[in-house]
């Protein structure tokens, strides 16, 4: 499956990343004003909120994995998740966490 998770996180990164440059350039290089876009109405802020609180939960799950597995190379999911979207940020967490496999007897075996 890490392959088919990299692939999600490579798309989840490009396609989100395009819109926000084309809106950039058509509107400006200003961040509030795209977080007021953002905002423009119900539906949008609802979707918004429903990301954020997404973020936020993956964020929560990837700091307690990490503390029990010891898989610090997964913590570059939180960024992509707040700086390009969960698109991007769950595939690449589920990619890195595959590396970790749970023996029988709980002991924690990397491949």
């Amino acid at each position: 499956m890490r392959p088919v998770f990299f692939a999600l996180a490579i798309w989840g990164a490009i396609h989100p990343v395009y819109y926000f440059i084309t809106w950039f350039q058509a509107e400006g290089w200003n961040l509030w004003a795209m977080v007021d876009a953002w905002h423009v109405n119900a539906a949008t802020s609802g979707l918004v909120w429903d990301l954020t609180i997404a973020a936020v939960t993956l964020t929560i799950w990837i700091l307690v994995e990490v503390a029990r597995s010891r898989n610090f190379l997964s913590l570059i999911a939180i960024p992509a998740t707040f700086c390009i979207g969960v698109s991007c940020g769950l595939p690449l967490y589920l990619a890195l966490r595959e590396r970790i496999v749970y023996a029988k007897d709980k002991r924690l075996v990397r491949v």
